[in-house]
């Protein structure tokens, strides 16, 4: 059998959807049947928990515990198919095989890892034994913005890299960074997204000028959406409504996900 593989999901700066993307990218994926997990890595300001429904009295352990040897991974994570709770979206996902490895929102344990550092080889570790305990096929990873070690570390052990992006110059010199970096590892399939998008403009034009600049494919060009922010991450988008356009080009990418050999 093959090992199941990782999906780190990055961009350059903060505030390109990076949580809310790969929150909904998982839960397709869960929907098409594939047992998947999530794990937080953006230990310094974790996020992607509310979009699963879950609050610090929830959560039960994190990540944060792991790294400190307090907690298995086993004890991690968290089973989101057996408590969707009421909203709609997420309430598609019961009996789902879809495991989030949360990290913690304390302000304490938060203080203690930008004080102590993370230890980044019980981070691999743990990723690697992630796959292993729950038999995934898929392990998505939602990255800290930016370049730090443990973003080199998740891109270096990554089987799939999505780099989100909006269309704005800051956002494309820093994703050029990063694509160099990803290309330096040898990452085996790079793909890039592009999110916020003004609907006026011509997505299809888009794509193409992305895919010439960085020579990588484009797996989506996703809206910049109201109905998203009005969301305000109590929801998984995609799953209350699928027949938005932002939810269609989001499938998009996680059947470029679910197509990589």
């Amino acid at each position: 059998m093959n090992k199941g593989k990782i999906v780190s999901i990055h961009s350059f700066r903060g505030g390109t959807g990076k949580s809310n993307t790969t929150a909904n990218l998982a839960a397709q994926v869960a929907m098409a049947g594939k047992r998947v997990g999530v794990v937080d890595t953006d230990i310094q300001s974790p996020g992607i928990h509310v979009l699963f429904g879950l609050d610090e009295n929830k959560m039960g352990k994190t990540m944060n515990d792991f790294l400190h040897g307090t907690a298995t991974i086993r004890e991690i994570g968290f089973p989101i198919g057996d408590h969707v709770g009421g909203a709609e979206g997420l309430s598609k996902l019961a009996g789902k095989n879809l495991w989030l490895f949360p990290s913690s929102i304390r302000g304490r344990e938060i203080s203690q890892i930008l004080r102590d550092g993370v230890d980044f080889n019980k981070l691999n570790e743990g990723l690697q034994t992630t796959i292993s305990e729950f038999d995934l096929d898929y392990l998505f990873i939602d990255t800290h913005p930016g370049l730090n070690e443990e973003t080199l570390l998740s891109i270096a052990t990554s089987d799939v890299l999505i780099i989100i992006l909006r269309p704005d110059n800051q956002d494309l010199q820093g994703t050029s960074v990063t694509v160099d970096i990803a290309r330096s590892l040898d990452v085996p399939n790079l793909m890039l997204m592009v999110n916020k998008a003004l609907p006026k403009y011509d997505f299809a034009e888009i794509k193409n000028e992305i895919e010439a600049k960085f020579n990588a494919p484009v797996a989506g060009v996703l809206p910049l959406s109201f109905d998203i922010a009005e969301n305000a991450s109590g929801d998984l988008f995609s799953l209350r409504y699928p027949d938005h356009q932002w939810s269609q080009a989001l499938r998009g990418v996680a059947q470029a996900v679910l197509a990589v050999e």
